[in-house]
């Protein structure tokens, strides 16, 4: 039962919300417009609001659902994590469209909620509150993301290795980000 769920939340997180709502809408792929990120904060700059929270609520019910699925299942916390962990890969490289994916922050939100709420509601506090100092989303994922992990490994410790490697791959996916605001080049709203 675990892979089977493991390998539809990673057919799950596959799904481009960001791609395929730009194409519903007959709007620029996402890939080849702003940062060329297929996630909500490409699709607020290309796309604008509504298909922006759209995206964000889509990338987020990614990475809950397989966790929630999991759970009605009886699967362990440490298989639940694995299951959302498979989803937020899927994001990053999606089957569907060439591996070519976004930086996995709302799905890892969404893995996050469906875990341990309060690690998610963390998250979504530094999130916002170093983006309205700094207005640049992808330092305040950055800060937000690995913050989170004293708390899940206090309350949550099955979910820490699966948080681990989570937080690697985020940094991992945003390491273009990480040069040029070394840099002093990064994009801020």
């Amino acid at each position: 039962m675990f892979w089977l769920l493991a390998i539809l939340a990673y057919l799950l997180g596959s799904l481009s919300f960001a791609i395929l709502l730009s194409r519903l809408a007959g709007g620029p792929d996402p890939r080849a417009s702003g940062s060329g990120n297929p996630g909500a904060t490409n699709m607020l700059r290309v796309a604008g609001k509504k298909l922006a929270v759209m995206t964000l609520i889509g990338d987020l019910l990614k990475g809950l659902l397989p966790i929630l699925i999991a759970k009605l299942l009886g699967l362990s916390l440490h298989q639940q994590a694995w299951i959302g962990l498979a989803a937020v890969v899927g994001h990053l490289y999606p089957l569907y469209f060439r591996f070519r994916g976004g930086k996995g922050v709302a799905t890892a939100a969404g893995m996050l909620l469906g875990l341990y709420p309060p690690a998610a509601l963390l998250a979504l506090a530094a999130w916002a509150l170093v983006f309205l100092l700094t207005r640049t989303s992808s330092l305040a994922s950055l800060i937000a993301t690995p913050l989170t992990l004293p708390l899940l490994a206090w309350q949550q410790p099955a979910a820490l290795l699966p948080a681990c490697v989570l937080t690697g791959l985020i940094v991992w996916r945003h390491r273009s980000n990480l040069r040029d605001l070394f840099a002093g080049r990064e994009r801020r709203f």
